[in-house]
């Protein structure tokens, strides 16, 4: 994320970041390390504690087409500025008849993070999912961080990018080709994360892991799980869902957020709708948040997010064994 925003703001002088702590304190957690020493007040800019405001001040940029990237500390207090995302950034370009284009990126954590509550804890791939006017996106590897946060920036349309808190110290290997200042990672294009041919199981965000890992355990019992990392929540490219679905029998989707009107929820939709469902063998699972207020106590905590073994389960009783 840090060399990503480092290479747009080198590349693009219309690029700037704006939130609360980014400059001087280097971010909160420190994703603009080094940012506001090398580029300076104009390009890296501290705001007040206030969401509206200072998201309000970013449209209005984007607007008169500057760039901005506007970080939040967490999602959850982007529900203050939610009237500046969807209402002065998503509608624009549809209401001024295609004259006003609004160019920028909010970001920050989103989802469960540790011990922070119910206040703090939400993921809002769906809420923003459900709006059109935005695109939206949810990484889980570093490839994934830094390509989409570029494909962002780059993109002439409002981008909400949803990272989770829980990955920033997590460790990817990363390709040569994503140490390129050329890489982009498309948005609305998903990856197959690993190949398999008796059940699907498609996740966004941190729960990819948790995806991949279930996968390894299933495959030492004789079960190949093909795991789609969706990356992008709006547009949704159900085609690669589709695909491994008639290929595969099985759907099994997995999210940290809640489970009504859900990204799994709308993903179970479209497969009903569409050519895969004559494929399907087996009713599709979703696997879920608990339907509750995050708890604080962590051992309530930890059964309120999707884990390994609940995937594992979900797989098991899908294909019932």
């Amino acid at each position: 994320l840090n060399q990503a925003l480092d290479e747009e703001l080198e590349r693009d002088e219309r690029v700037f970041l704006l939130g609360e702590e980014v400059a001087q304190y280097d971010g909160a957690y420190k994703i603009s390390r080094g940012l506001w020493k090398k580029y300076g007040d104009k390009r890296v800019i501290d705001t007040p504690i206030s969401e509206m405001g200072f998201a309000g001040i970013a449209v209005g940029a984007a607007m008169v087409w500057l760039r901005p990237v506007c970080e939040f500390m967490t999602f959850n207090f982007s529900m203050q500025a939610i009237d500046q995302v969807i209402n002065s950034a998503a509608k624009t370009c549809y209401m001024s008849a295609g004259s006003i284009g609004v160019p920028i990126v909010f970001r920050g954590p989103n989802g469960a993070s540790a011990g922070v509550a119910a206040q703090h804890s939400q993921c809002f791939a769906a809420w923003y999912g459900h709006c059109p006017g935005l695109k939206v996106v949810s990484p889980w590897s570093a490839e994934d961080a830094k390509g989409l946060l570029k494909a962002a920036i780059r993109d002439d349309n409002p981008v909400v990018m949803l990272e989770n808190e829980l990955l920033y110290g997590v460790p990817f290997e990363i390709s040569e080709q994503a140490q390129s200042k050329d890489f982009v990672v498309p948005i609305g294009k998903a990856k197959i994360e690993r190949q398999g041919t008796h059940i699907t199981l498609v996740a966004h965000s941190r729960p990819v892991g948790h995806c991949v890992e279930a996968a390894a355990v299933l495959a030492k019992e004789g079960v190949e799980c093909e795991v789609i990392n969706l990356r992008t929540i709006r547009p949704m490219d159900i085609e690669t869902v589709e695909t491994s679905v008639a290929k595969t029998n099985h759907l099994v989707t997995v999210e940290g957020g809640w489970p009504q009107f859900g990204v799994g929820a709308e993903i179970c939709a479209r497969i009903m709708e569409g050519p895969a469902f004559n494929y399907l063998d087996a009713p599709v699972v979703r696997v879920t948040g608990a339907d509750v207020p995050m708890p604080y106590a962590k051992i309530l905590e930890d059964n309120c997010i999707p884990q390994v073994k609940d995937i594992i389960f979900a797989v098991k009783k899908t294909l019932n064994i």
